[in-house]
């Protein structure tokens, strides 16, 4: 059998940013402002200074207003809460993105629970978790919206495909399952509890893994033909002494050899995520100003 297809998040993303940057200049143009998106980043995380950091430099790449706040480590959550309503009651904001993980010493859950609801740009707000899962509008998470894009984009349709979703956590799994569910798919959430789990896969039109765990999805677990999105990114020892190398939660090696398409890591999933929020971002700079938008186009 020939090797699987790669699908290519990188050059996706790019595709999407271009369109996020058309629809800004004409939002401008329309509400006499730019969209701004605000980034909030508690301590000294180095992995999150550098997300921060690539997000604020693609918002205004891509035409938008990009509002970043750096608190200290020791911040109390109270005075994080009163930023989060500040930011909440400022019309130049459209979306608040609050970077994760927070200090031991704050409350995630009431942290994302203060954030406006048509502002919470990441889609984890109790309110746009109910949206999500009765089917109406609200905002989904960055990472689960960016694999459903490179589905279609690969698939066309996945009305009546069957698909395994290994994973259940709240940013990815939980959220993937239900939009896999919007679009007609028979889904399966699977996880390190599933008995059988290389079986269960195996059924699989679609597989999305998102667990974790190096490199655990194998060759023989996979339906010939089948479309893998690897949501995973491990760091791992190289062959080389002292260093290491990014791999996902899928064997690619072996994987490659079976599947009709995969995501590569890096250069998959991960490059969709910042593309997918400054979407979010327009499209809620859109539905705070009153101003329609066809959300499909872009």
């Amino acid at each position: 059998m020939s090797e699987a297809a790669i699908i290519d998040g990188k050059a996706f993303a790019e595709g999407l940013r271009g369109r996020v940057a058309t629809f800004a200049s004409q939002f401008e143009a329309k509400a006499g402002r730019k969209a701004g998106l605000a980034v909030v980043l508690v301590g000294e995380d180095p992995a999150s200074q550098v997300y921060v950091r690539n997000k604020g430099k693609q918002t205004v790449a891509c035409g938008m207003n990009s509002f970043e706040h750096k608190l200290d480590a020791d911040t109390s959550e109270a005075d994080l809460l009163a930023l989060v309503e500040k930011l909440n009651a400022d019309p130049a904001v459209d979306g608040i993105l609050v970077q994760l993980p927070l200090p031991a010493h704050m409350n995630e859950q009431k942290v994302i629970a203060t954030i406006n609801p048509d502002k919470d740009v990441d889609g984890f707000h109790v309110v746009n978790v109910g949206r999500l899962a009765t089917g109406l509008p609200g905002f989904v998470p960055c990472t689960p919206l960016g694999c459903v894009m490179l589905l279609k984009d690969r698939l066309g349709s996945l009305s009546g495909l069957d698909a395994v979703v290994i994973g259940r956590s709240n940013i990815v799994g939980k959220p993937m399952a239900q939009l896999l569910t919007a679009e007609s798919c028979t889904v399966t959430i699977a996880h390190s509890r599933t008995k059988d789990l290389p079986e269960v896969v195996r059924r699989a039109d679609i597989v999305v893994a998102a667990v974790g765990r190096p490199e655990m999805v194998k060759g023989d677990w996979i339906k010939p033909g089948a479309t893998v999105i690897d949501v995973g990114i491990n760091r791992v020892p190289a062959a080389e002494e002292g260093k290491t190398k990014l791999v996902g939660d899928v064997d690619f090696a072996s994987v490659s050899q079976v599947a009709g398409a995969i995501t590569p890591v890096p250069g998959g999933v991960g490059p969709m995520t910042i593309a997918v929020l400054l979407r979010n971002t327009l499209v809620a700079a859109h539905r705070n100003a009153g101003i329609a938008l066809d959300e499909n186009a872009i």
